[in-house]
């Protein structure tokens, strides 16, 4: 089973996440689990702090390194014999992700995740704490709730068995073993539709997809690829 801890100061934004879909499916066939830790259950103070004023001044709080180092010294199978584990913070600073990342993340039997939020994380968790940072795009979000999410289901889709039709996985697009494959245009019924009440204005399905000669369709698929 690949487990996933996901570290953060809201949980709460995870339980629908893992009560829908596939990812339900695959947690109650025991394929994977999924875990959101609230990051204040490592606390030590009455009011469970855990964010600080930066030093050297500066707008918003960031969140500290004590109750992370303790998080993640809990929740590491480090010292389980061969179980392989990777810490991931989440930040708008870390490399972009690529499904050639999700395929190198797949290979290890535990992930966890740290989730930013406010203006950051104590730098000190990226030097000493984790073992790489990420990002999702070049963007700012206001946590890494949402990044952890899409890490977890870019990655959940390559372990055996979570996916009904592992050819989908084989033959999608960015996949690594299929560099050059990129989107085509994808249509289903019906084979005409019409948009209004005139008629004569229809948008239908390209005929050459109707042929049932596959090898003009893969072709065409190529031509129309992007």
């Amino acid at each position: 089973m690949k487990k996933f801890d996901v570290i953060t100061i809201f949980p709460g934004i995870f339980e629908s996440f893992l009560n829908e879909s596939l990812l339900a499916r695959a947690i109650n066939k025991k394929l994977i689990s999924i875990r959101a830790h609230n990051l204040r259950g490592w606390t030590n103070d009455a009011h469970k702090t855990v964010d600080d004023r930066p030093y050297g001044g500066g707008a918003g709080m960031v969140l500290k390194i004590e109750p992370i180092f303790r998080a993640v010294k809990s929740l590491s199978s480090y010292k389980v014999r061969k179980v392989k584990t990777r810490v991931i913070l989440l930040s708008a600073k870390g490399k972009q992700f690529t499904q050639k990342d999700a395929r190198r993340l797949a290979k290890y039997n535990q992930l966890i995740f740290i989730c930013g939020r406010y203006e950051g994380v104590d730098e000190r968790v990226a030097q000493h704490i984790t073992d790489e940072e990420i990002s999702v795009g070049p963007y700012v979000l206001f946590g890494g709730e949402v990044p952890a999410m899409t890490i977890i289901e870019a990655v959940s889709r390559l372990i055996p068995g979570v996916v009904a039709k592992e050819e989908s996985i084989k033959f999608e697009s960015f996949s690594d073993k299929n560099a050059a494959t990129k989107e085509y245009p994808q249509y289903t019924r019906p084979e005409v539709f019409e948009p209004t009440i005139d008629r004569k204005k229809t948008w239908k399905v390209p005929k050459i997809l109707l042929s049932g000669d596959h090898k003009k369709i893969t072709s065409w698929r190529k031509k129309h690829s992007v």
